[in-house]
């Protein structure tokens, strides 16, 4: 990209030595021999860089440099001076000015300084280009948000995305981390290669290393053949580990050493393989209060968190609510063959005032049982409603004769559903603790009904 720089000086001899010098460097130049026309080329030309001399007929150099940054344009500024103090070319860079050249004027320094004014330019020209193009979104990938604070999520997301860089993505169930994640794998040079999510939360101990780095055969009883864990699953692409901060502390350790070697050895395995990975991680856990009871490795929190990122919780961007509900709406009219049209103005009150403990997903789940339930084109607040009563404050309703065994499995599934798949909430609903409540999941989940 060539770009057009401004030379405003009075003395032409000056003005029209620097644009011969500039020309034969590749640049495009003008020149103005007073303020008031540099003003005028100024405000109305493309210019990436303005060379001003202080003192000028018409407007001063300062005087030019107050009506740019008062007009909001972009232009970097060098100012050159003939005053051997160099006290009002100071002042001027205090004022935002890249920096000054003092009379005779160094030529090569001059042609040193302009690649990084320009460069400079560049960068704050792409972030406002990125800026505006954010504001005008409502989508984000699969991200739907009209706030300042998901713009700003999103303006880190196209800034981390190109690197390499290791990503902890901080949230309360049901913000929309892995979405993120999905983002970054698919603005990345890494896009056409796979995308491998494990939910580290949802497995015990043993299981968990098996899934993350596999076994060979004969490994343990019933390893009848070889497996490959997520960490090969994801070569030449990106892995992402939720709920990263519920590992058993041994399992953190060797996922610590395969992410500084980017190697590792399966379970019954001699040797090592390695893998070409980018490890995205999520958490919705406190992380200080995480790596202050010891539950997240400080060594390990500093490995995947070389750019955090903080998801506001929706009760944080009440804007979002209104943009999510109809959107979802649309979705699940289209999916349920059902003619909604919209919201009553009862039900955008309830949405906008209720607190949403679980999120984006208890709105999307919201949303859509109440186009199951809606009875009239238009939503009502009691088709939202009578789903948020507080668990605990609801009867809960077992068959006549239920086994106490099957007891426990009908209301912890019940509850799990009940929160959309919240291990956090429903643990404390059952009055448990989150590792007790994945076990038994684990089980449940993998037996009938009554086989208990």
């Amino acid at each position: 990209m060539t770009h057009r720089l401004l030379i405003a000086d009075d003395e032409k001899n000056i003005s029209e030595g620097l644009r011969l010098i500039l020309d034969e460097e590749g640049y495009e130049t003008a020149t103005a021999t007073d303020g008031d026309e540099a003003w005028e080329l100024v405000r109305t030309g493309d210019f990436a860089l303005v060379l001003a001399d202080l003192h000028m007929p018409g407007i001063d150099g300062l005087e030019l440099f107050a009506r740019m940054r008062g007009e909001s344009l972009d232009a970097e500024i060098i100012v050159i001076t003939g005053d051997n103090t160099a006290a009002s070319a100071v002042e001027a860079m205090r004022h935002g000015a890249y920096d000054y050249l003092t009379k005779p004027l160094d030529v090569e320094r001059l042609k040193a300084l302009i690649p990084k004014a320009l460069e400079k330019y560049d960068v704050r020209t792409a972030n406002k280009q990125l800026q505006k193009r954010l504001e005008s979104l409502t989508r984000y990938g699969d991200m739907i948000g009209q706030s300042e604070e998901m713009r700003g999520v999103w303006g880190v997301i196209e800034a981390v995305a190109a690197s390499n860089a290791s990503v902890l993505i901080i949230g309360e169930s049901g913000t929309g981390k892995e979405l993120v994640a999905r983002a970054i794998h698919n603005k990345s040079s890494r896009r056409k290669g796979p995308f491998v999510a494990l939910n580290c939360g949802a497995f015990p101990r043993e299981i968990l290393e098996n899934e993350l780095f596999g076994h060979e055969k004969g490994a343990f009883t019933g390893a009848i053949t070889e497996k490959a864990g997520a960490f090969e699953q994801a070569d030449g692409g990106t892995l992402f580990l939720d709920e990263v901060a519920e590992m058993k502390s041994d399992i953190q350790v060797k996922l610590l050493r395969a992410l500084e070697g980017r190697a590792f050895r399966r379970l019954g395995g001699k040797k090592e393989i390695s893998v070409d990975i980018r490890v995205l991680s999520a958490t919705n856990r406190n992380v200080q209060e995480a790596l202050r009871e010891g539950d997240l490795r400080d060594d390990l929190y500093h490995r995947l968190a070389v750019v955090p990122i903080v998801l506001p919780p929706l009760r944080d961007r009440p804007s979002d609510i209104r943009v999510l509900a109809e959107a979802f709406l649309s979705n699940f009219s289209d999916d349920l063959d059902k003619n909604i049209d919209g919201f009553s103005e009862s039900a955008v009150e309830y949405m906008q005032t209720y607190s949403w403990p679980g999120n984006v997903r208890e709105l999307k789940n919201a949303v859509e049982r109440a186009v199951i339930l809606a009875r009239q084109p238009t939503i009502q607040a009691t088709d939202m409603q009578p789903r948020h009563l507080a668990l605990e404050e609801a009867e809960v309703r077992l068959p006549v004769g239920t086994s106490l065994a099957d007891s426990s499995r009908q209301l912890t599934l019940k509850t799990f559903a009940f929160t959309g798949g919240d291990h956090g909430k429903t643990a404390r609903i059952l009055g448990i603790d989150e590792e007790t409540l994945r076990e038994r999941l684990l089980t449940y989940m993998q037996e009938p009904a009554g086989a208990a």
